[in-house]
């Protein structure tokens, strides 16, 4: 049985459309293989040479600042280093990313690790080769208007909250708070208004009262006074207060057979990535965003700068799963999800440190 079997008809043609749409639009501007991408640090990026091994890569959001490292592997040069030609691709959430893996359009995913937990329950098994994070840089916000009324997950009933897709961990996430604090996911409504301005304009107008999102998206918000921070979860601290632990988040997650009969490939890409997030730990907010394409500033580049240095402190160093990490994201998971709640999961089958540990 395909693994979003149980997914409404018309969301599954809808997510796979947008596989195929952004697919299209993004494969254009997004490939290593460009050479458009100068490196004041490294030289230009050097155009993926003929040779070089094709992977495609669906992110969860190219222009959120959980999922930075994918694009700024590819402004440095290193996967076109590594010998790859790497094309990434955009989906507005976690779950359409993760469709898009499992019907084996690409070969990798950038999205939450927690979705590697949920798919081994349909037995789909995928595993984290890379982990970003070792925090979710969710933030839920409350709007002006509704702050008054909702000073806490308690005040979730009967309240509309926006999340970047139904099945996505912001999703997950907003279901875990509601629970811990003593309601059911029945007693709120979910509502998909993915991130960025549609995210902002739903809060503007009242359609939502509340959502969970991430930067740049959290400091257009503050800036604009549209609303004030409930939960904030862009640190380990944050992440331990509001979920009870480290709760990995962002990573590359692939495919278990796939990884297994493409070693050489996905060390390279551990290279590749391990190398950014080291990057990204020497250098400033303002460094970083300006290798970033600019387009991603929309706020401005000093508002975009800012989003960067708020999110940086769930980023690892390292590329290595936190050890009590899956655990925390089992009993997040576990808290709400039915289908884990009646499942063993094999933790270790989730994730594997073999190749960021070999990364010289």
């Amino acid at each position: 049985m395909p693994t979003y079997a149980k997914l409404p008809a018309f969301a599954l043609a809808g997510a796979l459309a947008l596989t195929t749409l952004t697919a299209c639009a993004d494969d254009a501007s997004s490939g290593s293989g460009s050479g458009s991408d100068s490196v004041a640090d490294a030289g230009s990026a050097p155009p993926a040479a003929k040779n070089a091994e094709k992977v495609k890569i669906m992110v969860g959001g190219l222009d959120k600042v959980i999922y930075m490292p994918a694009m700024l592997t590819q402004r440095l040069g290193y996967f076109q280093a590594e010998g790859l030609n790497v094309t990434l691709m955009s989906e507005p959430a976690g779950v359409q990313a993760t469709t898009a893996l499992v019907s084996g359009d690409v070969q990798g995913a950038v999205g939450f690790y927690d979705h590697t937990l949920d798919l081994q329950t349909k037995h789909k098994m995928v595993e984290s080769v890379v982990q970003f994070a070792q925090a979710p840089g969710e933030v839920e916000v409350v709007s002006t208007k509704a702050a008054g009324d909702i000073t806490s997950a308690k005040d979730f009933k009967g309240k509309k909250l926006g999340v970047t897709g139904l099945g996505s961990s912001t999703d997950f996430l907003t279901k875990y708070l509601a629970v811990h604090n003593g309601l059911k996911v029945s007693d709120f409504t979910p509502v998909t208004v993915g991130a960025g301005q549609t995210f902002i304009a739903a809060l503007q107008q009242g359609s939502i009262q509340a959502g969970m999102t991430t930067d740049p998206t959290v400091a257009q918000i503050l800036d604009k006074g549209a609303g004030k921070v409930l939960y904030d979860m862009r640190t380990p601290e944050g992440s331990r207060q509001a979920l009870g632990g480290l709760y990995p988040s962002s990573s590359l997650y692939m495919n278990t057979d796939w990884v297994n009969g493409h070693k050489e490939t996905v060390q390279k890409l551990a290279n590749a990535f391990v190398k950014t997030l080291k990057w990204m730990s020497t250098h400033s907010p303002e460094e970083i965003a300006a290798k970033m394409p600019a387009d991603y500033a929309q706020g401005g580049a000093k508002l975009y700068a800012e989003s960067i240095k708020a999110t940086l402190p769930m980023f690892t160093t390292d590329g290595v799963m936190p050890p009590d990490g899956p655990a925390t994201v089992e009993a997040v998971l576990k808290a709400f999800n039915p289908n884990l709640q009646h499942a063993t999961v094999d933790l270790d089958k989730t994730y594997t440190t073999e190749f960021v540990k070999n990364v010289k």
